[in-house]
């Protein structure tokens, strides 16, 4: 599973020109998923989303986390991630889970993320043509990948 994590003061995710979801301060999550991945690394990349140190305090060092800020989340599925562009111009997503195993482990990163951060979380739509726009704050973009 990878996840992009990005910091950001506003973001907003729509589905044929309708707001899906929408966050202020907080972590705009991309994630794909593997055909390999399982329930346990979307447990261990939630956690480590939620705990990881990067809001400022009042000294400007990034020590704070997202549940330190209270902030808000929007994940966006996105298989891209895993594109392989090793042949040719026309990027492979064949490692990126097919829908029927990465559905079921999206779900549960949903839920996993609201039971951590005792909250709803925002979401776009599995598989759909979505438009996500955002203000990175910092910028601030980090990359985790569970194999890793």
């Amino acid at each position: 599973m990878r996840l992009v994590i990005q910091r950001v003061t506003e973001a907003t995710v729509h589905i044929d020109q309708q707001i899906k979801g929408s966050i202020q301060k907080g972590l705009l999550v991309l994630v794909a998923i593997e055909a390999d991945d399982t329930e346990k690394e979307a447990d261990y990349l939630a956690q480590k989303t939620i705990n990881m140190r990067i809001f400022s305090d009042n000294e400007g060092k990034m020590n704070l986390s997202l549940m330190d800020i209270s902030g808000d989340l929007l994940l966006i599925s996105q298989f891209t991630l895993f594109a392989s562009t090793k042949k040719g111009n026309r990027p492979s997503f064949i490692q990126a889970a097919r829908p029927e195993i990465a559905i079921p482990i999206y779900e549960k990163i949903i839920t996993l993320f609201e039971k951590y951060l005792q909250k709803p979380i925002q979401t776009g739509e599995f598989g759909a043509d979505m438009q996500v726009n955002l203000c990175n704050d910092g910028p601030v973009t980090i990359i985790i990948d569970s194999k890793n």
